[in-house]
This record gives structure tokens, C-alpha cells and sequence, in this order.
């Protein structure tokens, strides 16, 4: 069975044997045993409260429990930018007019931007290739939603997910290449590796500070600015449902989409509710309808998915099901359907009706 929980210390060679099959193009996912190492252990510190709201950083392991291993992770940063600087471009307009000429233009501009410093962010979201199948993938990615849910108080308003930019199959991005190239003068993936420790100051050291107009990029690179990797489409669509969208933000390097939301706006945080555990006298009969569970415990925080649906303020679950949450009967937990309904306000429709 699978379950979504906390990080623990105990999982670093997991993570850092996960990480080196993520590739280029996600910095906060890098197989640096020092960075995730460092990583792990703010997330552990995360979860138990021990620093500050701001500085935290909650990863969250998918376990295999039948064979112990990861099978996906992903986190969510409570603020970016506070302690080194967090760029992105904005994508403006200038407008040129000349009465006399008769001529009206408007002149798309990339402006390098740190507005988006502060806000809370969703990221490295990666599941192992043996485990994209049926709900894993919407389950890994939405389990962050649920724990927002239950514990808003710890994130800011503004949440943000930086999207993977495209790339060729080579791994070679358009964009990088017609225009940060010629002010990096080093390939994408050492300037994505130089990002992912940290080191950010060459960015404002070489970056040029002025609007930079898209009509002078190559066609290429104007082509896909805010368009996402191809194994990302499927997490930007699902970020989408969940109440996120794009501003017209993108990653300075590859130009990837950022996408933002406002923790109040999201589907987790208006349609999830509180309900009571309860013992299930017999399994649930198969569902197209499966419902996120979680307990509402941060420092020992658990998901689950399950065919069975709340009702009456309370949810039938397995003795296992039970066991994987570390709950008992009697106990709290969060519900959220798995998918968005296409009208909230219409209760869901169970396979015995």
C-alpha cells in the first residue's frame, strides 16, 4: 500500500537515489547529498515546529510500505526570497506611438522581477517512473493542497509553483540558448546546478537590468516562453483544477511557467472538511469518486487515498487504512475529493445510488 507522509531523517539515500533521476531543469531536486541533507533536516525541524514559520521547508515522501521504498516526493517552501534573492521575469508591454506616422505598436518585454519574494511555494514534485499509473500522480501532487488545508496559518497568502520550462530531447532549453547563453557564457545545466546550491548572485552580477524586448529573441526561444516540459503538462493541468494560474510570470533560465493562487481560492482549502474516523464493518465497494484522507497531525502528518466517501460527518475506514494514517477510531482527519467536481454544490453522486 501506499501513503504519503512526512519526511524523516532516515530517508536522505532514498531522496538523494530519487533525485538523480529527476535531470535538469528542477534546482530545488538536485543529487547533492549536502543540499538535500541540509534540506531534510529543515523539513524534519519543519514538521515539528521547532523554526520559524517563514523558514520552512515541508517535504513529503510517497512510500511503498509493502517494500519500504520512496516511490515520489514533494514539498512545499513556506516563503522564497528571504534569505537569498528569488528572480523571475515578468512578461510586459510597451507601447510605441508616433501621431505623426500614424503608427501604434505593442512591444512584448521580459522585465527581471523579484515580486514574487515572500510567497509560499510548491515544489519538487517528482514521481518514480514505476509508479505513474492509476491516481499516484494526482494523489502525490494534491497531497500538499490537503496539509495547506489543515494548517493554513503557516503559509502566506500567495502561493506560487515554478513549472518545468521546455526542452528539447536533449535537454537543451530554446530559450537559455537565445538569451541567457550570451550573458552566462556556460551551458544550461552548469547554470541550473549553480542555482540549485544557491549561488545566485551572478544573476543579478550579469543579467541585464533593462526591459528586454521578445521580438529580438529567436523565434525558438519566443515560442516557448511560458510553455511547460513535456512530462510537466500533466502537473500544470492538475495545479489548474486545484485553483492556480498563470500571470504572466516565467523562470529567468528556460522561461517555464510560474503559476499562482491564493491559498483562500483553493479547491483544499473550501471544499475540504473534518470528519470523523470511524472502524469500516466491510470494505468499501469500488469507487470512480476516491477521496484524499489525512490526519491532522503536522508533526506526523499522513495521506492516504480511499475508495470510501464521508458521510455524516464521518468516514468508514480499514483497520490498514487506519494503520497507514496512525489514527484510531474516534479521530479527526481531513477529507477532500480527489477530483474536482465539476459543480461543488451538487453532492456527489455514489456508485449505489
Amino acid at each position: 500500500m501506499l501513503v504519503v507522509r512526512a519526511i524523516q531523517a532516515t530517508d536522505l539515500d532514498a531522496l538523494l537515489a530519487m533525485a538523480s533521476q529527476v535531470g535538469s531543469g528542477m534546482t530545488t531536486l538536485k543529487p547533492d547529498r549536502k543540499m538535500l541533507g541540509d534540506r531534510v533536516d529543515v523539513a524534519v525541524a519543519s514538521f515539528a515546529e521547532t523554526i520559524a514559520p517563514e523558514k520552512r521547508d515541508y517535504m513529503f515522501v510517497m512510500e511503498d510500505t509493502s517494500s519500504g521504498r520512496m516511490a515520489g516526493i514533494c514539498a512545499i517552501k513556506s516563503a522564497v526570497g528571504l534569505n537569498e534573492p528569488f528572480y523571475n521575469y515578468r512578461i510586459g508591454t510597451l507601447v510605441h506611438c508616433s501621431r505623426e506616422l500614424d503608427i501604434f505598436t505593442r512591444m512584448e518585454t521580459l522585465y527581471l522581477s523579484n515580486d514574487l519574494t515572500g510567497s509560499t511555494e510548491l515544489c519538487s514534485l517528482f514521481l518514480h517512473p514505476e509508479y505513474r499509473f492509476g491516481h499516484n500522480g494526482k494523489w502525490l501532487s494534491k497531497s500538499r493542497f490537503l496539509f495547506i488545508a489543515q494548517f493554513p496559518q503557516v503559509f502566506t497568502e500567495k502561493l506560487i509553483a515554478e513549472m518545468r520550462g521546455y526542452q528539447l530531447d536533449d535537454g537543451s532549453s530554446p530559450f537559455y540558448e537565445g538569451l541567457g547563453r550570451h550573458f552566462f557564457k556556460m551551458d544550461f545545466d552548469h547554470v541550473d546546478e549553480l542555482t540549485a546550491l544557491g549561488k545566485k548572485s551572478f544573476i543579478a552580477e550579469l543579467m541585464p537590468r533593462q526591459p528586454l524586448y521578445v521580438d529580438y529573441l529567436p523565434e525558438s526561444a519566443q515560442q516557448v516562453i511560458g510553455k511547460v516540459h513535456r512530462n510537466t503538462q500533466p502537473a500544470r493541468k492538475m495545479l489548474e483544477q486545484e485553483g492556480m494560474h498563470f500571470e504572466g510570470y516565467v523562470d529567468i533560465f528556460d522561461a517555464g511557467p510560474v503559476l499562482q493562487g491564493r491559498v483562500s481560492e483553493l479547491r483544499a482549502v473550501r471544499q475540504s472538511e473534518l470528519t470523523q474516523a470511524v472502524r469500516a464493518s466491510a470494505p468499501p465497494p469500488p469507487s470512480d469518486l476516491p477521496t484524499l484522507v489525512s490526519n491532522t497531525d503536522m508533526k506526523n502528518f499522513r495521506m492516504i487515498i480511499s475508495a470510501s466517501m464521508p458521510e455524516g460527518g464521518a468516514i468508514a475506514l480499514s483497520a490498514d487504512e487506519l494503520a497507514l494514517l496512525g489514527v484510531t477510531a474516534g479521530d479527526m482527519l481531513r477529507t477532500l475529493p480527489l477530483n474536482a467536481r465539476r459543480n461543488p454544490h451538487v453532492p456527489a453522486r455514489r456508485n449505489n445510488d
